[in-house]
């Protein structure tokens, strides 16, 4: 199995102990196990049943740590967790602009957006290579208006050769929105 990205890795601490984290089209679940191995509970959506059998039999049984998996289209379906909130959602390879705003409403106050996928450019040395697949330069910057954004890189990566955008965001508490001194999200 591909390793988690390192994104992903990097600011996984910004997620609440134990909280709930929704891995939007998970795959084979790299980082539904990345975030299972740190005790929390999952919420995993993805089109291809096989690749959510795979997730649901390859996990360790945990009594108190619950996997939730969803077989949809959330392309051509409606969003499966409409009206549900979730204390980080995790999004790498993968763009359908018309989904954002179900991302968004979808993280809890305090909850985290780690986001990764592929920006302009990327068609000049690979797949995907449609525009509609891969983001303008700061879009990530834009749709995450209303969060803190904690982290945003933007360029290109050699090994594999790719373009990339990367985000982690916050919807920050009520309790904490707007006070002088902001809240401290740890720098790894």
């Amino acid at each position: 199995m591909e390793p988690p990205s390192a994104w992903v890795q990097r600011w996984s601490h910004l997620v609440p102990e134990r909280g709930v984290v929704l891995d939007v089209a998970c795959g084979h679940g790299r980082h539904a196990r990345w975030f299972y191995e740190r005790n929390h509970p999952l919420a995993l959506v993805d089109r291809a049943q096989e690749a959510i059998e795979f997730i649901a039999t390859s996990l360790p049984a945990r009594p108190a740590q619950a996997i939730e998996t969803v077989v949809a289209d959330i392309e051509e379906g409606p969003w499966p967790f409409a009206g549900r909130q979730f204390d980080a959602v995790v999004v790498t390879n993968y763009l359908w602009r018309p989904l954002m705003p179900a991302l968004l409403a979808s993280l809890a106050p305090g909850g985290v957006l780690i986001y990764e996928t592929f920006t302009q450019g990327n068609e000049t040395v690979g797949k995907p290579s449609r525009p509609d697949f891969l983001l303008q330069p700061g879009e990530l910057l834009e749709v995450c208006q209303g969060l803190r954004v904690v982290a945003f890189e933007e360029g290109f990566h050699e090994n594999p050769p790719r373009f990339i955008q990367r985000i982690a965001a916050v919807r920050e508490a009520a309790a904490t929105a707007g006070l002088p001194a902001p809240p401290r999200y740890l720098l790894p």
